[in-house]
C-alpha cells in the first residue's frame, strides 16, 4: 500500500502542495494529472524521498519514507521528470552502477540488468555511450534504471516524454504488463494515456485533489464523455468546446 496523509509543501509562502491524502493498493495503475504548476512533480518527489514535506507523511508498504527511508526506497522504482544520466557511461555500466548502489549482489545483477533492458527494448544500445543516444533512448535507459531491481512500487513522472509513437505504445504495453500486483503511479499530461491505461485518475490543481475516480466516471461528467473538457472545467473554467453559455454551465 502507498499512503499519503496530509502531504504539504510550501514555497516562498505559497502552498505548492496543500494537504494531499490518498491511498493506492497493489494492482492499481493510477494516473496523476493536473495543469502545469499543479504540484504533481513536487508530490512525486516527496513520495520518492527526494524532497522533504513540510507536513504530512508518506508510507510505502508499511514503511515511512522519511523515518525509514532506505527500506522504503528499496521497494520503489522512481523515474523523475529529468532523470540524471551519466554521459560517459554505457547503459550497461549505468544499470550495473544503480543495482550496486541499491545493494544488489554482484551475481544477481546480470540477470536483473538483462531483464530491465529487454523490458525497455534497449538491448542493442547497452554498450554504447549514453551521450550518443537519442532523447527517446535516453528516456528508456532512465526507465530501465527505475525497473532494474524489479520493485513492487513504481513512481513514474512523464514516462513517455520524448518517445516516438512506437516507443510510446511499447512503454504503455510494458506498464500494463507490469501492473498485476504492483503499485504504479504515473504523472502525465496525456489524458489519452490515462483513459487507455489507468484504472484510476487523481486530478490535482493548485496543490489540492479535485477528483479521484475511474477515468470512465471522470469522463462521464461531460455529456459527450470528453475527458479533456472535464479536465478543463475542473482546472480552468467552462469547457472551451461548449457551443453556448448554457452548455458551458452544464
Amino acid at each position: 500500500m502507498l499512503k499519503l496523509d496530509g502531504l504539504t509543501k510550501t514555497y516562498a509562502g505559497q502552498r505548492g502542495v496543500n494537504s494531499i491524502s490518498f491511498e493506492i493498493a497493489p494492482g492499481e495503475v493510477v494516473g496523476f494529472v493536473g495543469p502545469n504548476g499543479a504540484g504533481k512533480t513536487t508530490t512525486l518527489r516527496m513520495i520518492a524521498g527526494t524532497l522533504e514535506p513540510d507536513q504530512g507523511t508518506v508510507q510505502l508498504m508499511g514503511h515511512d519514507v522519511w523515518s525509514n527511508r532506505q527500506t522504503a526506497q528499496a521497494v520503489m522504482g522512481y523515474l523523475p521528470e529529468h532523470a540524471p544520466l551519466y554521459d560517459d557511461m554505457t547503459p550497461r555500466s549505468y544499470l550495473d552502477f544503480l543495482l550496486s548502489a541499491r545493494g544488489v549482489a554482484r551475481k544477481q545483477r546480470p540477470d536483473l540488468l538483462t531483464q530491465a533492458a529487454k523490458r525497455t527494448q534497449i538491448e542493442d544500445m547497452l554498450d554504447r555511450r549514453i551521450e550518443g543516444l537519442s532523447k527517446g533512448y535516453r528516456r528508456r535507459v532512465a526507465l530501465a534504471g527505475a525497473l532494474a531491481h524489479d520493485p513492487p512500487v513504481l513512481i513514474l513522472d512523464e514516462p513517455r516524454d520524448g518517445l516516438d509513437p512506437n516507443q510510446k505504445r511499447v512503454t504503455q504495453a510494458l506498464i500494463r504488463e507490469l501492473s498485476p500486483g504492483r503499485i504504479i503511479l504515473i504523472s502525465t499530461h496525456q489524458l489519452d494515456e490515462v483513459a487507455n491505461l489507468c484504472s484510476r485518475l487523481i486530478l490535482i490543481a493548485e496543490g489540492q485533489v479535485r477528483a479521484d475516480q475511474s477515468p470512465a466516471d471522470f469522463a462521464a461528467q461531460d455529456p459527450e464523455g470528453r475527458i479533456e473538457d472535464v479536465f478543463y472545467r475542473l482546472t480552468a473554467g467552462p469547457s472551451p468546446t461548449a457551443s453556448n453559455p448554457d452548455e458551458a454551465q452544464t
